[in-house]
């Protein structure tokens, strides 16, 4: 049996893994619909009862099939949730065009999770603008949308802000053993625990970065628990705060899907000496930074195109992980800006800026040799 956890506030139990529907393996470029079906269909079976798409995922064809295959269950035995792409909207009027989209993609008369997709300051503040609090009350009130919640992606000041401006069902965060720090992070866990607004949590696994880490880094997994593999102890990580309801996992492979359906059929909370392992291996990721680039930005713009602060993320991305799927996809943006850090030419007002005193200069050579695989 899968683990169960009731979210008091909606007075309902949902199974522990959620499925995240924006991962699923592709062909030529679309779902590999035969593929991603089976991936649904043993999750559903196993017992997982939430996915969790969004109206952009897999360039907005994540809800239509999604929607499709759960259409084969009854409706009573399963919650979907999507999200509101804030950033997308032009005008007022796009909240509902969008919503009642969604409907008709999924092909559904009622969503029971929905959220305002990526909480940044910046979209938080057009979603009010665009009073789309306000239009989602008006489909809850027509019984078509059951919880509303937001999922985030800023600092932990923006996510008190918008967590205290409404009374929110529940709430979606990103966390992780390594990212307890960033965005929303422990505080704002311990916030949502004292408001008794249940948890979501999206990358658990980190994109699947902590789920195929080097060997040397996770030695001490191996030692103390040989038959766990790297992303169930990640998993159990997040499963042992007990204010996280349902674990989302982006799974991309069926595979991936048995190993997750074995960790939480026989999940219990890390003992305390299991925790010291995981704060083992967490430095050790961290220790494998490459340099001490905080992403503030005051070295922008680069008057030569450098796009620095991302080329850093990449880079340090790489090393910590060792994981080229993640380098990739951390390297998307100086890609799309074509900010190569083999554009410098070494003027050196970035470093005349930087609070952290980096070797900009130096280190963006080193990019330009270490990561060129990644640019091409």
């Amino acid at each position: 049996m899968l683990k169960t956890r009731k979210l008091d506030k909606l007075g309902i139990e949902v199974k522990l893994l959620g499925f995240g529907c924006m991962r699923f393996p592709t062909k030529d470029g679309e779902i590999d619909e035969m593929l991603a079906e089976e991936m649904l269909d043993a999750a559903y079976k196993a017992g997982v009862n939430y996915f969790d798409t969004a109206y952009v995922y897999h360039d907005g064809k994540s809800e239509s099939f999604v929607g499709k295959v759960l259409n084969k269950y009854p409706r009573d035995s399963y919650y979907i949730a999507t999200k509101l792409p804030v950033w997308s909207l032009q005008t007022k009027e796009d909240v509902r065009r969008v919503i009642d989209e969604q409907f008709a993609r999924l092909d559904k008369d009622v969503i029971d999770f929905y959220l305002l997709h990526s909480m940044q300051k910046k979209t938080w503040d057009k979603a009010l603008e665009f009073e789309a609090l306000k239009v989602i009350e008006e489909y809850r009130s027509a019984g078509k949308i059951k919880y509303v919640g937001f999922s985030f992606h800023d600092s932990y000041e923006v996510f008190e802000e918008i967590i205290n401006y409404y009374d929110w069902d529940f709430c979606q965060i990103q966390y992780n053993y390594v990212d307890t720090e960033i965005q929303a992070g422990i505080k704002g866990y311990n916030l949502t625990k004292e408001k008794g607004i249940p948890l979501v949590i999206m990358e658990p696994i980190k994109g699947g970065s902590l789920a195929t880490l080097p060997s040397d880094v996770v030695a001490p997994f191996k030692k103390a628990h040989p038959e766990w593999s790297d992303a169930s102890w990640a998993l159990r990580f997040v499963a042992s705060h007990e204010n996280v309801k349902v674990i989302l996992s982006g799974m991309s492979t069926l595979d991936q899907v048995k190993d997750n359906i074995k960790t939480f059929e026989d999940l219990n909370t890390l003992s305390d000496d299991d925790m010291e392992v995981i704060k083992a291996v967490a430095k050790t990721i961290k220790e494998r930074t490459r340099n001490g680039c905080t992403g503030c930005k005051y070295c922008m713009p680069c008057p030569a195109g450098v796009d620095i602060p991302n080329n850093f993320a990449a880079w340090n991305t790489y090393y910590k992980y060792g994981s080229e799927r993640a380098a990739s996809w951390s390297a998307r943006a100086v890609k799309a800006s074509e900010g190569f850090a083999e554009k410098c030419v070494k003027c050196g007002l970035c470093e005349s800026v930087c609070p952290q005193h980096l070797n900009i200069r130096e280190d963006l050579e080193k990019i330009t040799i270490e990561m060129k695989k990644f640019y091409e």
